[in-house]
């Protein structure tokens, strides 16, 4: 606790306002150097004179335009729940799951239950070091394991067991489920365990969509004659085409099955091209004319689909 406050304090002199405006572009982020220093030290974020390298100005503006757009819905949450509960699906390193932690507690002073999952048993074991050495570890724990191999009541059931009352079968559903830049297919896992655990609100960052793109280099290999014809054999083309068009089926997918999809920008474009975020609210409206949209676009593209159409089932 002393070194925190011993470094918080050396934060506070350094990112002065000026300095602090610098990097934040005197935008009203949740996420301030000068008071969030043992956080962003513990993340990487904070050199241990308390300064930020270019690099982490960089992934420290990423983390914050994506929790500016995820700020009405996490408000809305503190505001509704004694007691928040998010899953950070494949969290990988874990910066959103730590820095959301710190949030409910320290900006919030909210009680909260925040699960991280992720196959890399060896990054799963660092985020709990970290959440335990922040004085996060009650609220934040960790599970090595693939999104989707345990369903969410097993998952909660082990990891907050006195929270569950030991009914792991009626485990309460997530309040949110977040998932920033899952592989290809992991971000289908993560939004069909999210749908199967009912979660009331969900985001997601996807990464390298590779599934379509692949169905249509076979296509393209096969001499198969369709109008994309060149987009299928063109490489570049074909993968952009395909990022777009899976997160569209995606959206489609989720759509009929009751939630609310919008697609936007998280960051701009000269961070990273890896930018689109799909906000999804549980609204319990099933639109069956998502169904039938997703149906015939898969169709038009040569009965090629994506994985989520049988996670969902």
């Amino acid at each position: 606790m002393g070194t925190d406050t011993e470094f918080t304090a050396k934060a506070t002199r350094h990112w002065t306002k000026e300095r602090e405006a610098k990097i934040t572009g005197g935008k009203d982020w949740l996420i301030r150097p000068s008071e969030s220093a043992p956080v962003l030290r513990a993340v990487g974020l904070l050199n241990a004179d308390a300064s930020m390298s270019a690099d982490a100005v960089r992934k420290f503006s990423q983390i914050n335009h994506m929790l500016t757009l995820l700020r009405p819905v996490l408000e809305d949450l503190v505001a509704r729940h004694q007691q928040v509960r998010v899953v950070d699906a494949c969290c990988g390193t874990s910066y959103l799951s730590l820095l959301l932690a710190w949030l409910l507690r320290h900006k919030w002073h909210k009680d909260a239950q925040i699960i991280g999952i992720d196959a890399n048993a060896k990054v799963i074991a660092t985020s709990q070091q970290r959440a335990v050495a922040l004085g996060l570890g009650d609220m934040l724990r960790f599970t090595a394991a693939r999104v989707g191999d345990r369903p969410w009541h097993d998952i909660y059931g082990a990891l907050f067991p006195v929270a569950s009352d030991g009914e792991i079968s009626a485990a309460p559903r997530p309040h949110l489920v977040i998932s920033l830049h899952a592989c290809d297919t992991a971000t289908d896992h993560a939004m069909a365990f999210a749908v199967h655990a009912k979660a009331d609100a969900m985001a997601f960052a996807p990464c390298c969509h590779a599934e379509l793109a692949r169905k249509w280099k076979d296509l393209a290999e096969s001499k198969t004659l369709h109008p994309f014809s060149p987009i299928f054999q063109t490489p570049n083309i074909r993968r952009e085409t395909a990022a777009h068009f899976t997160d569209t089926m995606r959206m489609l997918l989720l759509r009929s099955r009751g939630y609310e999809v919008t697609a936007t920008e998280f960051v701009p474009a000269a961070h990273t091209v890896k930018n689109r975020l799909l906000l999804c609210q549980r609204r319990g409206q099933y639109l069956k004319s998502a169904g039938v949209e997703f149906s015939e676009m898969k169709a038009a593209l040569l009965n090629t689909g994506i994985i989520l159409e049988d996670l969902l089932k």
